[in-house]
């Protein structure tokens, strides 16, 4: 389980965090602009825009499970089990499989409005990269500065939907969750007036009463409806330190504990890692859930002109400043 979101404050943020009973040895990963891009089923891409983003590598090869390119545009992939469905290929179509969508798209489109056009013609299909890494059930939060899409692939087919809320999680499909937000239109970051009964003198006891009925458990269909409202009644800062650290309080509302959300087996979902990236600088931010002091990789102080992928394990140790 997962959830990603974006924010504009005095740059574009995106980020997310990943929910998992273990992890897949990711790391921070960057692929320079002259690493040759294999595809499957449309050639290779020689050339193209630098990216940075958490990574699983496997045969030299950058599966990302979140990326932003050089020019500010963000995807992330979640889970979307039960609802994704792929397909054959197809003639006539760009037939990419679901592993390559994050390269495809950020090797070669600088925003939103260049991926749609994109995906005008995509056909995403079934195949998958090795028998060792199953088929992952995805569906994924596209976004820039401007603005922010969710593409699904389904058995009814292939949608791309706007997405005003900047958030995603898993299920259901993204329309059932933007739908769902109706029934938590009272909520307000505000104190509560009484509209109960002109009779009765009711008033608030507590201080935050306005979001009573706000969902705190960890379904994906509470932790979109939890961190939409905790990111559009967030307040910016003006400066990077400051809303790098806001940016994490939000996905602190949706993170998972060790022990909350049994899978069976004794094995728990933890938010392995969250992320932040700040997409006009090329920086990625991110915390992981043994380490929770913010560790950070700035694409431009690498040399992006490179043929080689970059990556830089994750710090997963705790770092603790002692004061005394």
């Amino acid at each position: 389980m997962c959830t990603a979101i974006c924010f504009n404050a005095d740059s574009f943020y995106f980020g997310r965090t990943l929910d998992y009973e273990h992890t897949f040895g990711e790391s921070i990963v960057i692929t320079p602009r002259n690493f040759a891009l294999q595809f499957a089923d449309v050639g290779s891409m020689d050339k193209h825009y630098a990216i940075i983003g958490m990574a699983h590598i496997a045969d030299n090869y950058p599966l990302y499970y979140d990326a932003l390119n050089e020019k500010g545009l963000c995807i992330a992939a979640l889970n979307f089990v039960g609802n994704a469905h792929y397909r054959e290929n197809k003639p006539h179509k760009d037939n990419i499989a679901h592993y390559e969508l994050i390269l495809w798209l950020l090797g070669q489109c600088a925003s939103v409005s260049e991926a749609k056009e994109k995906l005008k013609k995509i056909n995403i299909t079934n195949r998958t990269f090795s028998p060792e890494l199953p088929k992952a059930e995805l569906h994924w939060l596209i976004a820039d500065k401007t603005q922010a899409i969710t593409l699904e692939s389904t058995k009814d087919g292939i949608f791309i939907y706007d997405n005003p809320v900047g958030a995603l999680t898993n299920n259901p499909p993204f329309s059932e969750q933007l739908f769902n937000l109706n029934n938590y239109m009272h909520l307000s970051p505000k104190p509560p007036k009484n509209n109960f009964s002109k009779s009765l003198d009711l008033t608030p006891y507590s201080r935050g009463m306005g979001a009573l009925g706000l969902p705190g458990d960890l379904s994906s269909g509470s932790r979109f409806v939890r961190a939409a409202f905790t990111k559009l009644n967030s307040v910016p800062f003006s400066h990077e330190n400051a809303t790098v650290s806001q940016f994490f309080h939000i996905l602190d509302g949706v993170s998972h504990t060790r022990g909350c959300c049994d899978v069976g087996n004794e094995n728990f979902e933890i938010t392995q890692y969250t992320s932040c990236c700040d997409a006009g600088k090329g920086i990625y931010y991110y915390t992981t859930y043994q380490n929770r002091q913010i560790s950070a990789v700035n694409m431009h102080r690498e040399n992006l002109n490179g043929a080689d992928l970059i990556f830089y394990p994750l710090i997963q140790t705790e770092q603790i400043y002692m004061q005394n």
